[in-house]
């Protein structure tokens, strides 16, 4: 089903280019005036509205404040003949999406269009996981009966509030990922995401892309933007199992990461501020990768400002009854 697009604006030439421009890949309906616009918002969803500022009646802006006052308020993109930055301004604070200006080239409006439409995406997602979470860990407890998890549980509860990264250590099946959602669950960013993903499961050619994002042409195959792991998981927790298998490069990316709270996307030179806590996992003996030079110790010395070593599960005395019931 194409994405549905209303075009307002008093001039019956920008309806028709814009009408060109948009319809072979959207649903397009066009309005003359504001009272049309609003009429049909009231009737019928739109992904996005293109609303222009100048026309007669209502203009724009008060077309714009009516709009964000309904039930099911919806993405718009001002277009306006003049260029004028208190216009602008004034656009985005009162909830408008973008602003563009006349004359136009096609591209402006189709890149507006995808941007939006991937906001939307990416908002469904984060609303869908964290309803998953909630759903599945809102009541997370982790049960133990064994000295030393009672030891670590207490130290997570002690620790969960920071903002410190912690390096979790521990076998195969030892609860590394439970502990890792308790720290944030049980934190004041569990309102943001939790966004874990395994570094050994991604090829390495990819893994640059999935955790800081890549814009649109930045290799073959990349037909839009799309954002990484890390904004993702801004406010809130990535949590990164298996960091022994990161390459040498992406070790060097994610040190600086943790330094300056700054990601790049591929395909771009432009720094993003990100705000996330860090939680990485390892199965593997860190120190001694750091012996063979294939992990840098910088990066471990950042991750491991909170170690916390989970014991095996022969270890547990009592536990494994007590996991499997």
């Amino acid at each position: 089903m194409k994405a549905k697009v209303l075009v307002v604006d008093d001039e019956q030439g920008a309806r028709d280019a814009l009408q060109v421009i948009l319809e072979d890949d959207y649903e397009v309906t066009t309005a003359a005036n504001g009272h049309e616009a609003i009429a049909y918002c009231q009737a019928s969803h739109y992904e996005l509205v293109f609303l222009d500022v100048a026309m007669p009646e209502i203009d724009g802006i008060e077309t714009l404040k009516r709009l964000r006052t309904l039930d099911e308020p919806m993405d718009v993109v001002m277009i306006s003949a003049s260029d004028k930055a208190e216009q602008a301004v004034q656009s985005i604070k009162l909830g408008a999406y973008d602003y563009i200006t006349k004359p136009f080239e096609p591209d402006d409006i189709l890149s507006a269009v995808a941007r939006v439409l991937e906001k939307q995406i990416l908002q469904r997602e984060v609303r869908y996981l964290r309803s998953e979470i909630a759903h599945r860990y809102g009541e997370l407890e982790i049960v133990s009966k064994d000295p030393k998890m009672l030891d670590i549980l207490q130290l997570v509860n002690k620790v969960a509030s920071t903002s410190s990264s912690v390096l979790i250590t521990g076998e195969s099946g030892t609860g590394k990922e439970l502990i890792a959602r308790s720290l944030h669950q049980h934190g004041n960013r569990n309102k943001a995401p939790f966004v874990a993903i395994n570094c050994a499961a991604i090829p390495s050619e990819l893994m640059e892309s999935e955790l800081f994002g890549h814009e649109k042409g930045s290799f073959t195959g990349a037909h839009t933007r799309s954002i990484g792991k890390f904004e993702h998981a801004n406010g809130g927790t990535i949590f990164l199992d298996e960091i022994s298998a990161l390459r040498s490069e992406l070790q060097a990316k994610l040190l600086r990461v943790l330094q300056d709270m700054e990601i790049v996307r591929l395909g771009s030179n432009r720094t993003i501020k990100v705000d996330v806590r860090i939680v990485a996992a390892t199965n593997t003996n860190l120190e001694e990768l750091i012996e063979a030079g294939s992990f840098r110790s910088d990066l471990y010395f950042r991750l491991n400002v909170i170690p916390v070593k989970l014991p095996p599960l022969r270890e547990r005395h009592g536990d494994v009854k007590l996991l499997a019931q």
